[in-house]
């Protein structure tokens, strides 16, 4: 059979299980659009590429599969460099194609359009993988071994593939698609080393941090924090996974100086699936005590470092701690519980009202994308209580700001049955507000909950916490209901949570996006 290399690649996208790409197609890239019809690959064009490296992203936190986005070259793909480094710091699965320079000219500049002087080297700082592909032939096993990367048992992270132009339209005779990538079957740490963790845990107190890692282990933590009569907090990308409302959980709080007081004091730290990094501490993460750390990295440190599969280990490690049967809870725990709720309520108390009145209008499934925003990481992130069966999709270690909007638009397309929810700022917000007209031209009913303070209020209280004269950070809010009729959404300001509430329930049943104001006064 004689295919292109843009048909070479899309075939194997499509035996690898792809049935849907995020991007915008360009002069480069036409190659690739024109097979993805023929492969029944369904295309999402989003209105910047790095809205579709968000969407992307969210799509795979929401499916479990990766994202993939496909850009056209130079500024396309480096548009989208932010979230992939974005999926790199939070783990998530995602893979990157885009054109490349031609193969067959000299590699010296010649001013081409869109040419970069290492555009797979630059990717490849940001990425896991990045490899650019010279032959039509190379193009297969180079997606094969990208699919490689994206569900092996290592830790799941970005990939990016370059195709030249002039391999993207040469053609080649080629054999049968190559077999689909087979994920290596997953494996629990070792026994020995499991059998040692669980002699430590059987003595002394214990805390249990789960992280993005935990989330296919749920009930295997839940199990954990019985046994032992642990308390769990989560990490961001852990929230939810052991509910909230549970009462061994002290919710997303390593932040809170309740939480680290108690993972200071403790006999032993069980980490599952998280680095244990600043991002999630907010800090200078604390000296801990004995940690048992279950990961899929083995370059992470912990006195009993597990290194497998978190269910497969957790499973394995619970089995040995069942006998002599299940510890009385801790009895500080309701103390503890107090004083963490007493911070979290504290320092998100501006925003307690209305995070109420949005979890009152939500199923128990709902999705919830949020912003480098204070509502988000001061207000819903600790006090906005979620159930396993719901996910909170949060931009955590890398920090981006312009997440939830592209986000809650993939969290969509991935779980058009479930409820979807955006929470952001007014800044951030409008770092890729154009991507409201990706929203309305699906069709989506998705709530865009914006909490106006003016600017960018958490840098405005960092410049007065410092004695500074706020520069740069206050400004005008443009009339966003107005540019949401624009883009052919709903909008709407909600003065209070009940106003808040009744537009929240409105918008879930509206068949096109809703922007829904929630004016603050500025910190």
């Amino acid at each position: 059979m004689t295919i292109s290399g843009g048909h070479a690649l899309v075939r194997s996208l499509a035996a690898h299980g792809v049935d849907r790409v995020f991007g915008i197609p360009g002069t480069h890239n036409l190659e690739i659009y024109s097979w993805l019809g023929t492969y029944g690959i369904t295309q999402t064009a989003p209105r910047h590429e790095q809205g579709a490296g968000y969407a992307a992203d969210a799509y795979a936190r929401v499916t479990g599969r990766p994202g993939v986005v496909v850009t056209t070259a130079g500024p396309g793909v480096l548009n989208a460099a932010t979230a992939a480094a974005q999926a790199y710091s939070d783990s998530v699965p995602m893979l990157l194609v885009s054109p490349g320079m031609p193969a067959r000219r000299p590699a010296t500049a010649a001013g081409r359009l869109h040419e970069t002087k290492d555009q797979s080297g630059a990717l490849g700082a940001i990425v896991e993988w990045s490899h650019r592909a010279t032959t039509v032939a190379e193009v297969e096993t180079a997606a094969a071994r990208a699919f490689g990367f994206l569900s092996g048992r290592d830790r799941p992270r970005p990939v990016h593939l370059e195709i030249p132009i002039d391999v993207l339209a040469e053609c080649a005779e080629l054999g049968p698609v190559p077999p689909r990538h087979r994920p290596v079957p997953a494996a629990p740490a070792p026994p020995g080393r499991i059998e040692a963790a669980a002699r430590a845990l059987r003595s002394g107190t214990v805390t249990i941090v789960a992280g993005g890692g935990a989330r296919g282990a749920a009930a295997e933590v839940a199990e954990l924090a019985g046994l032992l009569g642990a308390p769990v907090v989560t990490t961001a990308n852990g929230k939810g996974v052991l509910s909230e409302r549970h009462p061994l959980s002290l919710g997303v709080g390593l932040h809170l100086p309740a939480v680290r007081d108690r993972l200071a004091a403790c006999d032993h730290v069980v980490a599952v699936g998280t680095e244990l990094a600043e991002p999630d501490f907010w800090c200078t993460p604390p000296e801990l005590p004995d940690v048992v750390r279950i990961d899929l990295d083995p370059g992470h440190g912990g006195r009993h470092l597990l290194v497998g599969d978190a269910a497969l280990t957790l499973r394995a490690l619970n089995e040995r701690l069942r006998p002599p049967g299940r510890r009385a809870p801790d009895p500080g725990l309701p103390l503890l519980r107090r004083a963490r709720d007493a911070q979290a309520g504290e320092q998100g108390r501006r925003w307690l009202d209305a995070l109420a009145a949005v979890r009152a209008a939500l199923a128990p499934d709902a999705i919830i994308t949020s912003d480098s925003a204070m509502a988000c990481y001061y207000g819903a992130l600790p006090n906005l209580p979620i159930e396993p069966g719901g996910r909170y999709l949060h931009p955590s270690g890398y920090g981006t700001l312009g997440y939830a909007l592209p986000a809650a638009v993939g969290a969509k397309v991935a779980a058009p049955g479930r409820q979807v929810v955006a929470l952001s700022g007014d800044g951030g917000l409008q770092f890729a507000i154009a991507e409201l007209a990706t929203a309305a031209d699906l069709g989506l009913p998705l709530p865009v909950v914006v909490f106006d303070n003016g600017g960018y209020g958490e840098i405005r209280a960092e410049m007065l916490a410092r004695g500074d004269v706020p520069l740069g950070v206050d400004q005008r809010t443009p009339d966003l209901p107005a540019i949401a009729a624009a883009y052919g959404c709903a909008g709407t300001v909600a003065p209070g949570p009940d106003a808040l509430g009744a537009a929240l329930r409105r918008a879930l049943h509206r068949p096109r996006p809703t922007v829904i104001v929630v004016p603050e006064e500025k910190a």
